[in-house]
């Protein structure tokens, strides 16, 4: 097997906030004193989202606990987003260890939130379980996908982990008010569990799509051979 390298694979993030972030992640990067290091902010963008789920699981304390999402939840995206850009404004790429980091931290830091969810009493843990199960069934695939066709995609229909991390923040606030929501003939219920099935059919509707179309990329790539007959030994 081929070790994943910075030549083997592209980025390509289509989500709404793309560019201007982007532009504003440089701008952060180049400010930074030089003792800050990606590492560092790898680290930060892992204790961030733990702090989320504690926050989340605190609801059952107190409503204020929405402070503490809103803020982990930031701290996290400037952990999470900014650790690559800072290696590649210094020119200090580890492609393989950084890949393997910044994804083992996603998967970890997501488990620690949906956990946090599930336990806050806003959320249905089954449903909170099914999102988590999804998320990591679409993670693996995107993992496959960079690796089997070389291009690693950070968001589906515009959304990317930015734009989810602003819709969980402003669910966080409003729950903080009225966990209830009202939806049609359903009357009320927990937003947080009307948000966890709208995410698990978005998440099951982006590994269908991506599946079928990397296997139709790939089965173009990589056409069925034709059979080679045996030669016949005399």
């Amino acid at each position: 097997m081929t070790p994943l390298d910075a030549d083997t694979h592209s980025r390509e993030n289509l989500s709404f906030l793309a560019r201007s972030e982007k532009r504003a992640l440089i701008w952060i990067a180049r400010q930074l004193p030089e003792f800050v290091n990606s590492d560092h902010l790898s680290a930060l963008g892992l204790v961030a989202m733990a702090l989320a789920g504690l926050s989340f699981a605190a609801y059952r304390l107190s409503p204020w606990a929405a402070a503490g999402v809103v803020v982990s939840l930031a701290a996290n995206w400037f952990g999470d987003s900014l650790d690559g850009t800072l290696a590649r404004v210094r020119g200090q790429q580890r492609p393989r260890y950084g890949f393997y980091v910044d994804h083992v931290v996603d998967v970890a830091g997501t488990t620690f939130l949906v956990a946090g969810m599930a336990g806050s009493g806003l959320m249905n843990p089954v449903v909170a379980l099914v999102a988590l199960v999804l998320f990591l069934a679409v993670s693996a695939e995107s993992y496959l996908a960079t690796h089997a066709v070389g291009v690693f995609r950070l968001a589906f229909l515009g959304f990317g982990p930015t734009e989810l991390r602003m819709v969980i923040a402003i669910g966080a606030v409003k729950a903080a008010m009225s966990p209830w929501a009202t939806f049609g003939s359903f009357g009320h219920v927990k937003l947080f569990d009307l948000g966890g099935c709208v995410a698990s059919i978005g998440l099951v509707i982006a590994f269908l799509v991506a599946s079928i179309r990397n296997t139709r990329a790939l089965y173009l790539a990589e056409p069925l051979p034709s059979r080679r007959r045996e030669s016949r030994v005399a």
